[in-house]
């Protein structure tokens, strides 16, 4: 958690200094930041895919563990045992 508030951090930081200098943002607008989830979401569909091809099921727990790491950048929970 700490990187991305350092992130946003900084980013305000960027934010400030370009409005001091009156110049224009060069980050990217909204919908390529869409663009960009719809892509990590999209590779997720062919492991889904193979998964269910192989006759295997998809549970919740399988999600969490495979793809939402692979999406959010997060890391994968540590399994209890």
């Amino acid at each position: 958690m700490k990187p991305y508030l350092i992130s946003l951090l900084m980013g305000a930081v960027a934010g400030v200094i370009y409005y001091a200098l009156q110049v224009q943002s060069p980050a990217p607008p909204v919908i390529a930041l869409l663009g960009l989830l719809g892509m990590l979401i999209g590779e997720q569909l062919v492991p889904i895919i193979r998964r269910k091809l192989a006759g295997e099921p998809i549970t919740a727990a399988w999600f969490h563990r495979e793809c939402i790491p692979k999406i959010t950048g997060a890391p994968p929970p540590e399994d209890k045992q």
